[in-house]
C-alpha cells in the first residue's frame, strides 16, 4: 500500500511564503514518474497548480508562475513545493499527486496513481 502524506500548510500574510512537502511511502519498493500539486479553493474544481516529470521537465499554472517552484528528490521520495509572494487567491486545500509503480521480489505492479490526503494553506490580505 503507497501512502503519500503532505506536510507544510498553514497560515500566511499576504507576500509571504509557505513549502509544502509529500513524502511517499510503501513496504515495496518505489518508481515514481510524474508528480504534481493541485488545489481546491471552498466551491471550486480542484485544480492543478504544478506537476514535474521524472525527468524534471515542469509545468505551472499560469497563476503562480513565478512565485511557485516544485522540486523532487529522487532519493527520499519526496516532493515539493516552495510558494512564494502568496495571495489570498492561493487559500486552498492542496493534494499531492503521484504515478507510482511498486516493486516486489516478485516484479513490478503496473503504475496506479495516488493521492495524499490535502494540506490547508490560508493566505490573509
Amino acid at each position: 500500500q503507497v501512502r503519500l502524506v503532505e506536510s507544510g500548510g498553514g497560515w500566511v500574510h499576504s507576500g509571504g511564503s509557505l513549502r509544502l512537502s509529500c513524502e511517499a511511502s510503501s513496504s515495496n519498493s518505489l518508481n515514481i514518474y510524474n508528480m504534481a500539486w493541485y488545489r481546491q479553493a471552498p466551491g471550486r474544481s480542484r485544480e492543478l497548480v504544478a506537476e514535474i516529470t521524472n525527468t524534471g521537465t515542469t509545468n505551472y499554472v499560469d497563476a503562480v508562475k513565478g512565485r511557485f517552484t516544485i522540486s523532487r528528490d529522487n532519493f527520499k521520495n519526496m516532493f515539493y513545493l516552495q510558494m512564494n509572494d502568496m495571495n489570498p487567491e492561493d487559500t486552498a486545500l492542496y493534494f499531492c499527486n503521484a504515478d507510482i509503480s511498486q516493486g516486489t521480489g516478485k516484479g513490478w505492479y503496473g503504475t496506479r496513481t495516488y493521492w495524499g490526503q490535502g494540506t490547508q494553506v490560508t493566505v490573509s490580505s
